[in-house]
């Protein structure tokens, strides 16, 4: 049945029809329909505004990567929209659904190049090198529609972010528009039968099978246990992949494990990752069959086809092999020895050992920890034990820097019962160091960690051993973070020790309201030593 309203009435109630209870984003004069639409629509969508675009963009990005949910953000056009190319960018490489609402310029003067305030030359197609779904709604009738197909581009298959624009005067339109119930998923796939019977063969002619994960595992932990335990193969997660079994299972191993598990691998089962650094980095190439789980067929052909693929969702794939497998002998003892072997490793690199054990100590189980590109970040992804999915949460692949605040307040806010912990550098937290005023004013309840070493601190590593301690554009001039918090209005304290950062963490969960803990550091050992990398990463 059909009913008059604008076009921002038409998206924002779709968007409620289809279970959005959060718009993060920036108000502007080509969004004012929208934004009031979001007024009329207050009882059932929160609005957070941030201090500048991309803090936007990655609200709605660690909204939607602690909560499973779709995370949505709602900018103006034109430099708007392009601040938060960052976030779209991280959010593509992650396989993570954020819908990106914009605005245009009016829309009869759209591809003129007149000068209009915020036009781009073209919108969409600047826009189309970032996400794989962009479209315009030309009128308000369009948007229920348009929005359908947003959402089967973000979540129907390999989870991905999608932008829809609709230009100010279309806003403010009013016609008859039908809105949808809700949004019907489409039917999942089933794997392939002969691909199944394959794989199984290839199985049942292994000895030391093992199983990689990563993110788009995440949702698939049960079937995962289940397969891991009936094949007893260790489950290697990727970085990105930590949490789709808890650290304390006795097959559940990280990347520095697998790399010493790999030489005695023959056969890889690639569930829900691109598999880049065993493909890349560790040798063997060629020599290991593979079979790959994987929901985007394209994917799954890169870097290079596998010996046998299956198209479905990850946890099809496994539950449509766990059966045909016998009980295998446990390996337990192997992995645990791995396991110590790796441990005294790390453990060399004291400063981070301890800081990291300090963090997981203090942490729930169920607490998230999100990192930017830091030393200490890169220490906890590779080297810390992580316990439940969605609590380990990175920029994967595109090392966005400046990523990880942000992205925490979002996190919380799709999670507000649990802890949430940021880790920055000093280099990175002053790239959205606005959006503490946003964690204030929205009583975000964030602990941001801040390793101050005064430097780009990897950047600076590099220029010392690699050019012969030719350093440019690597030192910082910090503010007093400390004192920059409390200017804020929220809590600020320096610790210097583990010890201090165990009782500034506990004093800062204990109480309501965000905080920020200053580390400062002298020159941080490397981990870098521990971890084979392709050449393009240096």
């Amino acid at each position: 049945m059909s009913e008059r309203m604008t076009g921002a009435q038409a998206i924002i109630r779709t968007l409620a029809r289809f279970g959005v209870d959060t718009v993060f984003g920036l108000p502007g004069i080509q969004l004012d329909p929208l934004y009031d639409a979001l007024y009329g629509q207050r009882q059932s969508i929160r609005t957070y505004h941030t201090r500048h675009e991309q803090g936007s963009a990655y609200m709605a990005l660690g909204y939607a990567q602690a909560s499973g949910k779709v995370g949505v953000f709602a900018v103006v056009p034109g430099p708007g929209i392009l601040n938060t190319a960052a976030a779209l960018a991280t959010a593509a490489g992650s396989n993570v659904p954020v819908l990106g609402l914009t605005g245009q310029i009016p829309s009869h003067q759209i591809g003129l190049g007149l000068g209009i305030p915020h036009e781009l030359r073209d919108q969409e197609m600047a826009l189309r090198g970032v996400v794989p779904w962009v479209e315009l709604a030309r009128s308000p009738a369009e948007a229920p529609g348009l929005l359908s197909q947003a959402y089967d581009a973000m979540l129907a298959g390999r989870h991905q972010p999608a932008v829809l624009e609709m230009a100010p005067d279309v806003l403010a339109k009013s016609e008859a528009v039908t809105l949808p119930d809700n949004w019907e998923a489409p039917a999942r796939p089933s794997p392939d039968p002969t691909a199944v019977a394959a794989a199984l063969k290839l199985i049942a002619g292994s000895r030391r099978p093992a199983i990689f994960v990563g993110a788009g595992a995440m949702d698939a932990h049960e079937s995962v246990r289940r397969f891991a335990e009936r094949l007893q193969a260790p489950i290697i997660m990727s970085r990105t992949g930590k949490g789709v079994i808890s650290s304390r299972h006795d097959l559940a191993v990280g990347m520095l494990e697998g790399q010493a598990l790999w030489p005695e691998v023959d056969l890889a089962i690639i569930v829900g990752t691109r598999f880049l650094a065993p493909a890349l980095s560790w040798g063997r190439s060629g020599e290991v069959p593979t079979i790959r789980i994987d929901i985007d067929a394209k994917q799954a052909q890169l870097p290079k086809p596998a010996d046998v693929t299956l198209i479905c969702h990850a946890d099809a794939g496994l539950d449509a092999l766990v059966d045909g497998i016998p009980q295998r002998s446990s390996i337990a003892a192997m992995i645990a020895g791995i396991r110590n072997e790796v441990s005294g490793k790390l453990a060399t690199l004291e400063q981070q050992f301890q800081l990291a054990r300090v963090i997981r100590e203090e942490m729930p189980d169920d607490g998230i920890i999100v990192t930017d590109v830091t030393q200490l970040a890169t220490f906890i992804q590779y080297g810390m034990d992580v316990y439940q999915p969605r609590t380990l949460i990175t920029p994967g692949f595109q090392g966005t820097l400046g990523y990880a605040y942000p992205t925490a307040l979002g996190a919380k806010v799709g999670c507000p019962n649990k802890k949430v912990l940021s880790i920055s550098g000093d280099g990175g937290f002053m790239f959205n160091v606005q959006e503490l005023s946003s964690a204030v004013a929205h009583g975000i309840d964030v602990v941001a960690i801040v390793i101050n070493d005064g430097a780009f601190g990897n950047v600076k590593r590099i220029q010392q051993t690699t050019y012969g301690g030719r350093m440019i554009g690597v030192d910082l001039h910090n503010p007093d973070f400390v004192a920059l918090a409390q200017s804020f209005g929220m809590r600020g304290v320096k610790a210097e020790t583990p010890d201090a950062l165990r009782q500034a963490l506990r004093d800062a969960f204990a109480r309501p309201g965000p905080a920020l803990i200053e580390i400062p550091v002298g020159e941080l050992p490397s981990i870098w030593g521990l971890i084979k990398r392709p050449p393009s990463a240096g």
